[in-house]
């Protein structure tokens, strides 16, 4: 069999100061990956990352030009992965904080990448902003910052400690999520986040909630086809050694690559 051919959105650097005034390639707009997404990915064999490159107004292309689709039609499945806010204006609010602003541009490219999987029915999984970018995607709503908008909510982010900071999840008993780690319906995960789904979108259930605060850790669409989305990055946690309380990423690794394989051998 052919192996899988997993698209990973890119992240999208912008020329500031003072590194776009150091010279060099830090002066140009980059799009990019984290290593450690494309290793999880590549984890298994029989499966080649590719990272799919955004298309936006001040390029050299536009969106008319190529077609995000083709991407959707050659590719069997769609990784969201993390990186800046989305922007509130996404979802029809204001920033409440001017460092809050997010990325509009990553936004609609993602956003379109995410409709032209969901059309072609194949399988797509977000990491932490790729969570919140599928609730924007089908309507949506955020919180912009957990400290100031839910006080009362546990530390859902430590930058000093960064993929160190964890915190535990409930599982929502009898969701697919707690089928997959044998009925398990608390557990811990890292968390690297500030933003969090206020408003479920359009056909999103939660499988797993902060404890105690209930803040959202994990959604699944309703509709056709494999959408999952998780507020932790697992890929963060492949390749530790054994805990008895952190979710191994293996299993969502798993779920998500059989359903691109499924997808794959329908499609033929």
């Amino acid at each position: 069999m052919a192996p899988l051919l997993i698209g990973i959105s890119a992240r999208i650097y912008y020329p500031q100061a003072p590194q776009a005034d150091s010279g060099g390639v830090f002066t140009r707009t980059l799009h990019y990956l984290e290593q450690s997404v494309a290793h999880w990915i590549l984890h298994k064999p029989q499966v080649l990352a590719l990272m799919i490159p955004a298309i936006e107004r001040e390029g050299l292309l536009l969106p008319r030009e190529v077609n995000l689709a083709d991407y959707a039609r050659e590719l069997d499945g769609l990784v969201l992965q993390g990186g800046n806010d989305v922007a509130p204006a996404s979802y029809g609010e204001d920033p409440l904080h001017d460092d809050w602003h997010g990325d509009r541009i990553r936004d609609r490219y993602e956003m379109a990448l995410f409709r032209a999987f969901l059309a072609e029915g194949k399988p797509v999984i977000g990491i932490c902003r790729g969570c919140q970018l599928i609730n924007v995607a089908l309507g949506g709503t955020l919180y912009q910052d957990i400290p100031t908008q839910l006080p009362a909510a546990v530390g859902h982010r430590d930058l000093m400690r960064y993929d160190q900071q964890f915190h535990d999840i409930a599982i929502t008993p009898g969701s697919r999520l707690s089928q997959l780690y044998g009925g398990t319906t608390l557990a811990e995960v890292n968390s690297i986040h500030h933003q969090a789904v206020k408003d479920l979108g359009d056909g999103l259930e939660v499988e797993a909630r902060g404890v105690p605060d209930g803040v959202v850790e994990a959604v699944r669409w309703r509709g056709p086809g494999y959408v999952f989305g998780m507020q932790w990055h697992p890929e963060f946690m492949a390749g530790d050694a054994p805990h008895p309380r952190r979710l191994d990423s293996e299993p969502l690794l798993g779920e998500f690559l059989a359903a691109a394989a499924e997808r794959k051998g329908r499609g033929r």
